[in-house]
């Protein structure tokens, strides 16, 4: 039986760069050459698809395979994440659920330095670590450009923002999942996971700032309110992690940065309000003496209070676990490796996305016209999203084939015998490689899981430590993975602008993983 190759061509210098070319053809078309993601993806996995069949010598009927399981699970859960979210969002406008919600979160605090806080960082924080798949770029980028952000912006700072949330995201699973793949205790690496993000998460919130304002001389007005949110989060989802386990690490942490952000603007309001240059005159006209009522805010929020609900129940309330197994088994890749596919119906993130929107819907829409009015939404935001589930089927169905083959094996191997003692510092950078290939840190710790402890081994280093930084390094790759960016370009109305998108974040995500990298290599030589 046909068995993944590791140098297929007894040239490993040769493979390694056969194996990048579907990689690097998504950057090229669509960092320079300007060519739509839909058409970028598909040229992309079409050369996957022939060098695993004419280099890696891979059957073509598990090629075919690889790339239904891949269409398959790119429908099921992450397109149904998409729609759902786009649906959330567009039903909020339909209903002017969406003005209410701008003059709430204006109550708070006009500052937009401050609304990026609560919905991209801990909002948004929230949303991946309890449901993930897309939720925390969707719907808070959405919301941001809803009320007025810069299209661009809003997709760039959520991109960046949904980076520290992601090694624990979904409830803990990707570090849940990295146990299981190298062995190592599932304590330790949660500990290690949460040590390696303190120092990033506080210094996130700046980031954001800088990013939104590009001016180092902004921070002052807010240097309180970056410090305080980036500590909470950090504090305590390290101490959950260490003391509880990584299942609710990230999502306590964002709640109470979301708690200590509207707790402390209200105590110490903003004296400088901050705005885009054309929307500063908006700002000077909203009356701090306009009251919303609660019931006005609790209708305007229902979508997303719903959601929240919905998420602790299925995941808290021990009567609701058995919906978990309300799933479906079917295995469509038999080549080496393949297993069967798991979809769960209930409790995955888009069916309680959907489930939310419509009892939001049905609460904040016109009688008599409630049922028509979300059908029409529907069919509507499905039409809206047709380029971006061609990207994102294209681009998982290359990541399956990518995989199944070898190819992503012959890349991270290349990498760690070029590294050698200097491993630990490019660790980051190939868990970065599997999200950008997969859009998932959970699938990059189950392809280079057990390659950064097995290396870890060879060079003497701790292999918790290395096994801890594929999953943080993953979290890098979110920002520029084209899964990720697809649904940012959706949210934020930018389909056909992914490369501008790209080219935004991409300096972020080097120099994250490179610093990432000087932490691992510095802070496991002093201490592990």
């Amino acid at each position: 039986m046909w068995q993944p190759i590791d140098d297929p061509l007894s040239n490993g210098f040769l493979s390694t760069i056969l194996a990048l070319l579907p990689i690097l053809c998504v950057l090229v078309c669509l960092a320079i050459l300007k060519i739509k993601a839909y058409k970028a993806t598909i040229l992309s996995m079409a050369i996957a698809f022939v060098l695993s069949v004419t280099v890696w010598n891979m059957p073509v009927n598990f090629a075919r395979q690889a790339v239904v399981e891949g269409v398959i699970t790119a429908m099921w859960p992450i397109i149904w994440v998409i729609i759902a979210a786009i649906f959330t969002y567009n039903i909020t406008v339909k209903t002017g659920a969406m003005g209410t919600i701008n003059k709430t979160l204006s109550n708070i605090s006009p500052d937009q330095r401050i609304q990026v806080l609560i919905l991209a960082f801990a909002f948004g924080g929230f949303l991946e670590a309890s449901a993930g798949f897309g939720t925390a770029v969707a719907i808070p980028a959405s919301l941001l450009a809803g009320m007025g952000f810069n299209p661009v912006f809003a997709a760039v700072i959520c991109l960046i923002a949904n980076t520290v949330p992601v090694a624990f995201g979904g409830i803990g699973i990707p570090v849940i999942t990295l146990a299981e793949v190298t062995g190592l205790s599932l304590e330790q690496l949660s500990a290690y996971t949460a040590f390696q993000l303190f120092f990033f998460i506080i210094v996130l919130p700046f980031v954001l700032v800088l990013v939104l304002t590009k001016s180092f001389k902004t921070l002052k007005d807010v240097f309180g309110v970056c410090l305080i949110s980036g500590l909470i989060f950090a504090v305590l989802q390290t101490l959950v992690a260490i003391y509880v386990g990584p299942e609710l690490a990230a999502i306590v942490g964002s709640l109470g940065s979301l708690l200590a952000i509207i707790l402390y603007v209200r105590v110490f309001p903003v004296k400088n309000v901050w705005r885009f240059p054309d929307e500063r005159e908006i700002a000077a006209g909203v009356s701090e003496a306009e009251v919303i009522t609660g019931k006005q805010q609790l209708k305007s929020w229902a979508p997303y209070i719903a959601l929240f609900v919905l998420i602790m129940s299925v995941n808290l309330i021990p009567a609701l676990k058995p919906l978990h197994n309300i799933a479906s088994k079917v295995q469509l890749y038999f080549g080496p490796g393949g297993k069967p596919v798991s979809l769960q119906w209930l409790t995955t993130p888009g069916t309680l996305m959907f489930l939310s929107a419509v009892i939001g819907g049905l609460i904040q829409g016109k009688q008599g016209r409630k049922i028509h009015d979300l059908v029409e939404t529907f069919i509507a935001s499905i039409k809206q999203l047709i380029p971006t589930i061609v990207v994102v089927s294209s681009i998982v169905a290359m990541a399956k084939l990518m995989g199944y083959s070898g190819m992503v094996s012959v890349i991270a191997v290349s990498i760690a015998t070029i590294a050698g003692s200097a491993y630990p510092l490019i660790a980051p950078l190939i868990g970065a490689l599997g999200t950008f290939v997969t859009g998932s840190d959970t699938s990059s710790n189950i392809l280079f899981g057990a390659l950064q402890t097995q290396t870890a081994l060879q060079i003497g280093a701790n292999p918790a430590w290395l096994a801890a930084a594929n999953t943080v390094g993953a979290s890098a790759g979110k920002m520029i993975s084209p899964q990720s960016i697809a649904i940012a370009a959706s949210a934020t109305s930018l389909v056909g602008k992914e490369g501008k998108i790209l080219n935004t974040t991409l300096p972020y995500c080097i120099g994250y993983t490179l610093l990432l990298g000087i932490e691992i290599l510095v802070v496991g030589w002093l201490f592990f």
